[in-house]
Parts: structure tokens; sequence; C-alpha cells
């Protein structure tokens, strides 16, 4: 049982990373949408008009929502999520799998579970309304709201993934392309 949600674990893990490998072009977008809005603005003070409108200004805060909301999952993965680390770093590889498993079981997988139920009633009646900008010219609303429903998702899903890979290596089952956390001692 445990080598099937390994399997599993592996194509979630897939799925993250090719996500975190979308999420850099996406940075790269919204850093020049964000400069070119800053310069248009800058600019638009000397020619006396407003070069900007409120769909590229939205439009950066809409990248950023998504590099953020998207991005947890991706450093859930990669392990680069922030962590109280007072006794954690002196812990034993074995230590830290049992950390991480009760974590994500007591912590990370109950809390996106209440969020996907706390976001999925305003997420339903904003996209009943294909709700919009109350902005002149703004964007649609209801597909950043609907993004929510996806992090929290992914980040249920990568969660899973994550108490996987602890129970495999506390049961001996080697897990494919994984390095576990371990002391700096261990590291080569």
């Amino acid at each position: 049982m445990i080598r099937q949600l390994v399997r599993l674990s592996s194509l979630v893990d897939r799925l993250t990373g090719g996500l975190g490998g979308m999420l850099r072009w996406l940075t790269l977008a919204m850093v020049l949408v964000a400069a070119a809005n800053a310069v248009l603005r800058y600019a638009g003070r000397f020619v006396g008009a407003n070069l900007t409108s409120n769909a590229s200004i939205e439009t950066q805060w809409y990248l950023f929502s998504v590099l953020f909301l998207l991005g947890a999952s991706v450093a859930v993965r990669q392990d680069a999520h922030v962590r109280v680390d007072v006794l954690y770093g002196q812990l034993s590889t074995r230590g830290r799998a049992v950390v991480d498993l009760f974590g994500g079981l007591l912590l990370l997988i109950p809390f996106c579970w209440f969020a996907f139920w706390v976001c999925s009633p305003s997420v339903r009646a904003s996209v009943a309304v294909w709700e919009v900008s109350p902005d002149p010219g703004g964007l649609p609303r209801w597909p950043i709201k609907c993004l929510m429903l996806a992090c929290f998702g992914l980040l249920m899903a990568q969660g899973a993934s994550e108490v996987v890979k602890r129970l495999a290596l506390l049961r001996g089952v080697p897990v494919p392309h994984w390095t576990p956390p371990g002391p700096a001692e261990e590291a080569p």
C-alpha cells in the first residue's frame, strides 16, 4: 500500500514541480507589469495624462496573488516554508520525519480542508454573478477567487505527499528523487 502511495506522491511532486517552473516565468511577468505601471505612472505626470489603467494595476495584483497562492505548495514541496526551528534543527532525520508527519496530519491538511470549506461559498457566489472589479475598467474577480480553491486543494495534495514521504521514510521504503530533511552533519 505504501509503495502505491509513494507513486501517487511522486505524481503530486511532479505536478507541483512543473507549477514551480511556471511560477518562475510568472514572477518575471509580474515584475515587468509592475515596472511598466511605475514607469507609465511617472511618465504620465510629465505629459499630463493617465498612462496606466485599473486593469493594468489589477493585473499586477492578480499576478502577485497567483504567485503567493500557488507558490505555497511549491514551498512545501521544496521544504522552503517558514518553520519555527528551535528543536527541529537538532533532531535526527527520523525525528524530523516524525515532526513533519504530525505537522502535516494535524496542522497542514486540516487547515487546508478548513480553508477550502470556508472559501467555497464565497467562490460559488462570485462565480454565480460573474463578479468583476468595482473599479472602472477593472478585471473579473471570480477567476482569482476560484484560484483560492485550487491553491488550498493543491496545498492539501502536496501536504499529503509530504506525509506519505515521511511515512515511507519511517517504514524504510525508498522514495525516488527525494532527499529527506536531516541534520546539517548528514548533508554531503
